[in-house]
């Protein structure tokens, strides 16, 4: 009986040392497969780049959120300089069709962002802010953006009731850059009108 017993806890011994051994590896290996998904793949310069870039066009949208068309030209201005100190050839290195389309945003951006500069009508600079949105939200997609949360804003009026157009924010708070503070016919009623569409960040 007591060679039963002594064989029993034997057993009972090697089973917990099995399930601890092998549960301790399991969970060792997703902690690892968690923090690997959190790698960046860019450059730190790289991203201080992207960084730099993204801190401009906020300015520049909160300058139309102001409706200060003077304000507007000096952070556009700032915003085209930010964009010509990217450098893309890491992606170039990486995957030479992933460069190709990163470039043609950056053409796309500039040459909407370029008009703001020569236009005293605000409206019409909130066109081109439109169009300098619609391709830098793809180009922070297709690089794969690795920065601060952004946030992906769209007002279903901005332009008339049937009209909407779509912007980047560093909050979830909407602050409409095409509406404002000092709509002509609204005032600042209009200040908060849109949703959040998406968020970009690193996952």
């Amino acid at each position: 009986m007591k060679r039963v017993l002594a064989v029993v806890f034997l057993i009972i011994i090697l089973l917990a040392v099995w399930f601890l051994f092998f549960k301790t590896e399991k969970t060792g290996n997703i902690t690892v497969e968690k923090q690997a998904t959190t790698v960046q793949k860019h450059s730190s310069e790289f991203n201080a780049k992207i960084a730099s870039m993204m801190n401009a066009y906020m300015e520049m949208k909160n300058a139309f959120v102001d409706a200060d068309s003077v304000e507007v030209k000096t952070k556009t201005a700032q915003f085209i300089a930010s964009v010509d100190t990217l450098n893309l050839n890491e992606l170039h290195e990486k995957d030479s069709s992933l460069f190709m389309t990163a470039q043609q945003n950056i053409s796309d951006i500039k040459a909407n962002a370029a008009p703001i500069l020569k236009e005293n009508d605000i409206t019409e600079m909130r066109h081109d802010f439109s169009m300098v949105s619609e391709n830098l939200y793809p180009l922070l997609k297709t690089i794969g953006y690795e920065g601060q949360k952004l946030y992906w804003q769209n007002c279903p009026m901005a332009f008339g009731d049937d009209k909407p157009a779509n912007w980047l924010s560093n909050t979830s708070e909407i602050l409409n850059p095409y509406l404002g503070k000092k709509n002509p016919e609204y005032k600042s009623a209009m200040l908060h009108c849109g949703e959040n569409m998406d968020s970009l960040y690193l996952k």
